[in-house]
């Protein structure tokens, strides 16, 4: 009963401070939503959102899963509910789609796709899903793909078009690989592990772990597609036989029992350590194709932790830049811009809000949840907030690019001198100039900020 008597005392407070002399009932959306328990977030009457009568003309973040709210299209006394068929998940997920900030205006291309949309292909232990510009168009520079390997399954030998980045998100694999030169690579790797491979390298994959491996892939280039690529078995299946023979130095009927096609994904045989492995005349590569992300120093802020890798510390990752960020509850990573690419954003953990400007007074609104990729493109104005006050959000930022960079909103006002900011922000208000410059004094880049 206490659930159902708080909002409509605030309905009747609201409506006597007004001076009105009845509000209406309230219809059976809001009379649903009225069901869902309370959160901190309220307006000054004690109205919570969502409803008809919530007023917040500073446009706070609401995190409709974490506080179990189901959004409706209300804001500041406009609005009105949904009577047609709905996704409820799917609004809760994206709160600031049903009920955009008011400082959102023009139109937009989508920046937002989550894998959970994906078409799955289905292997013998393991599958892929991926993300490119035929699922997400926004998504020119960059493709994902989220694969899964069974303890002791083979993404068979094979190599792309496109350079290949990856991130390890759970278990442990092995990578091999090949230079230009016929160095070998072989290494062991495992949670919050990279390895880069330039396009044309041959490679393979194998998970080790009881649980097998899962990681991201990234390609530097939107149009990548997974079917594409280039496979071993798929190879010698199109050569004839006697062509095999003549290159092997063996009888034709040496390959009578290879496979027909491509095996892509496949159960094989469990390896031995690295040492048992190595080929007889093994010639070590002089490159590193794998890097220790989680294992690098984080850059810390009053908001969380940054690690960038990029080509200054993994040189041969020349197409792929990266920064991991683990944003801490109620943080946000600030208000900035990156000058030399696209920004392909991967939720692994966590909720936020990010607000694209795309100057002409262009600006829109995206939300997203783990598993959900985002791009933002280069120039363009954001900034990433964590929408929940309980829970870290972490994230994946990648740039077809060798160096990671951006400009920090904040860090430019502080070199810029202060007269000009009052002209531009305060002009008529000077007591609003005084406060903010000496907040920007000095001011230096921190990415991640966190609560006052």
């Amino acid at each position: 009963m206490q659930l159902l008597s708080r909002p409509v005392k605030s309905v009747i407070s609201f409506g006597l401070l007004l001076g009105a002399a009845a509000i209406p009932a309230p219809d059976q959306a809001v009379q649903q939503l009225m069901r869902i328990p309370p959160s901190n977030h309220q307006d000054a009457f004690g109205n919570s959102p969502y409803t008809p009568e919530h007023r917040d003309p500073y446009d706070h973040k609401v995190d409709s899963v974490g506080e179990h709210r189901q959004p409706l299209p209300f804001r500041n006394g406009h609005g009105a509910t949904v009577q047609g068929p709905r996704n409820k998940g799917r609004e809760r997920q994206n709160p600031d789609m049903v009920r955009p900030p008011s400082t959102d205006h023009g139109s937009m291309s989508n920046m937002r796709w989550s894998f959970a949309d994906s078409h799955m292909r289905i292997e013998e232990g393991g599958w892929t899903r991926q993300t490119t510009i035929r699922e997400l168009p926004t998504s020119r520079e960059l493709a994902g793909v989220n694969m899964r390997l069974d303890e002791g399954v083979i993404r068979e030998l094979h190599w792309h078009t496109e350079a290949e980045w990856a991130y390890i998100l759970a278990g442990r694999v092995r990578v091999t690989a090949l230079d230009p030169d016929g160095g070998s690579f072989m290494d062991d790797l495992e949670a919050g592990d990279l390895w880069y491979f330039p396009a044309g390298h041959p490679h393979s994959l194998q998970g080790l772990s009881p649980n097998g491996t899962e990681f991201l892939l990234i390609f530097d280039d939107g149009h990548f597609s997974e079917e594409s690529t280039f496979l071993l078995t798929d190879w010698m299946a199109h050569t004839p036989k006697a062509v095999l023979a003549e290159n092997f130095r063996v009888k034709p009927n040496t390959f009578k029992s290879i496979p027909s096609g491509e095996k892509y994904i496949f159960k094989g045989s469990m390896p031995d350590s690295i040492e048992e492995e190595k080929p007889r005349g093994f010639r070590k590569s002089k490159i590193r194709f794998t890097h220790h992300m989680d294992a690098q120093e984080p850059v810390r802020t009053s908001g969380g932790r940054v690690r960038i890798t990029d080509s200054t510390n993994f040189p041969i990752s020349k197409t792929v830049a990266a920064a991991h960020l683990e944003i801490e509850p109620g943080a946000i990573r600030e208000m900035h811009w990156h000058p030399n690419a696209d920004e392909w954003s991967y939720f692994k953990k966590g909720r936020a809000r990010v607000t694209i400007f795309a100057a002409e007074g262009t600006a829109r609104t995206f939300n997203y949840v783990a598993g959900d990729v985002g791009i933002v493109p280069r120039n363009m104005g954001h900034f990433i907030e964590n929408l929940s006050d309980d829970e870290p959000l972490e994230v994946l930022e990648l740039f077809r690019a060798d160096k990671f960079q951006d400009f920090s909103l904040f860090q430019w006002l502080g070199e810029t001198p202060r007269r000009m900011v009052a002209d531009h922000l305060f002009a008529g208000d000077p007591e609003a100039a005084a406060a903010f410059l000496k907040q920007i004094e000095g001011a230096e880049k921190e990415p991640l900020k966190g609560t006052t």
